[in-house]
């Protein structure tokens, strides 16, 4: 069982050791990403990790409730293979935050969400979920005797301790590979003031950065971190009403691009696999979204440079068992289990697409299939 928090749901903040250990849940996620566009793109830890600092702090204090600001996932694997300069990523970021601001505004990405049925909802969180919990399994292969360590303790933490489980998992991993590699020092941490660098696209850089990033982030940041986010919200806080609805999410990403991507900021989005970590590993308020984003912003202005090495220690193992779990919290979400059969199968029929495409493609599947099949009733009724 996840950590109860110290005060009632209802509150906007709680304190004690659930909020602390949910601000960390989301590391399996987000670490991956940013330390590969550090280190393969260039891009400054200053930027990154302030801006994803205020926005977290930012998404706490908005929702109320542990909203995840991670890396856009399907724009970073672009990033990654066809290195994008950091002009390009912040033009993608500006992009990306005029595109979903409008949708916001418009209210077209509401419209988008009421004719979502909840079945493909369903569908797309169980393939997203899986997705993870695989994800995080090959992590763990990289690191087999410290995954099983690890994993033993959380299991333990889970069903036997009020232990906060990510906290734990992360210095008793990092501790655990640290004596296991004598050799490997502990980085040297520079203290200073230091503030992110402007960055100014050129034209040229945007229409690259358009059609390499953007065109193929827009479908899954639509489905899996406004429209299937906002229904876990839900879910999981279902005393809340609608804590996250899909045009406040369509906006917060908007706007939260717009402000990161002339300083450096990587671009970002919200995310249901986020959200099922916070939530699995112990957050249930504000707190938690604002701890991690005090931490980050600390990082990046304090240390600059240096806190590219000092994340990481966190090992390749502790990353995977993070992902892992948080996987299969969004996995159960999909209430496979509690379906009929035919609802069953359809919902498995999509999840097995996201996890063979994306979850853009079992989105797009899902509703073929969905307004075919009502379509092919009416006509027969009528014949």
């Amino acid at each position: 069982m996840a950590l109860a928090p110290a005060l009632p749901v209802s509150r906007r903040f709680a304190w004690g050791w659930g909020e602390v250990s949910g601000a960390l849940g989301d590391l399996g996620t987000f670490l991956p990403h940013i330390l590969g566009v550090i280190a393969v793109v260039g891009m400054s830890p200053v930027g990154v990790l302030s801006t994803f600092g205020a926005l977290y702090m930012a998404s706490g204090l908005v929702y109320g409730i542990p909203i995840p600001v991670q890396p856009m996932k399907a724009a970073s694997a672009v990033v990654l293979v066809q290195r994008l300069s950091p002009a390009e990523i912040a033009a993608a970021g500006l992009v990306l935050g005029l595109a979903f601001t409008l949708l916001a505004v418009s209210g077209l990405a509401s419209r988008l969400a009421r004719l979502t049925p909840s079945l493909v909802v369903s569908g797309i969180q169980l393939g997203v979920g899986v997705s993870l919990a695989l994800l995080g399994a090959r992590f763990m292969g990289e690191q087999v005797w410290l995954t099983l360590l690890v994993l033993a303790a959380m299991a333990i933490m889970f069903l036997r301790t009020r232990l906060p489980t990510a906290l734990v998992a992360v210095v008793l991993g990092s501790l655990l590979a640290y004596v296991a590699a004598p050799d490997r020092h502990f980085p040297e941490l520079t203290l200073g003031l230091h503030w992110p660098d402007v960055v100014l696209p050129t034209w040229r850089d945007v229409v690259r950065a358009t059609e390499l990033a953007v065109l193929p982030q827009i479908p899954l940041t639509l489905t899996n971190a406004l429209i299937v986010t906002s229904a876990l919200s839900r879910q999981l806080f279902p005393e809340r009403g609608d804590p996250a609805p899909v045009s406040k999410l369509s906006l917060t990403t908007g706007l939260g691009n717009l402000m990161a991507a002339p300083l450096g900021g990587y671009m970002m989005c919200h995310g249901s696999g986020g959200l099922a970590g916070h939530y699995r590993f112990g957050a249930r308020t504000a707190t938690a979204p604002v701890l991690i984003g005090v931490s980050f912003l600390a990082l990046g202005l304090l240390l600059g440079e240096s806190a590219t090495p000092l994340l990481r220690l966190v090992p390749a193992g502790v990353v995977g068992a993070l992902l892992f779990f948080s996987g299969l919290e969004l996995a159960s979400a999909s209430g496979l289990g509690r379906l009929g059969w035919r609802p069953a199968a359809f919902v498995l029929a999509l999840g097995v697409v996201g996890i063979a495409y994306n979850p853009a493609v079992a989105f797009a599947v899902g509703l073929v299939l969905w307004y075919g099949y009502r379509s092919l009733r009416r006509v027969t009724k009528n014949a």
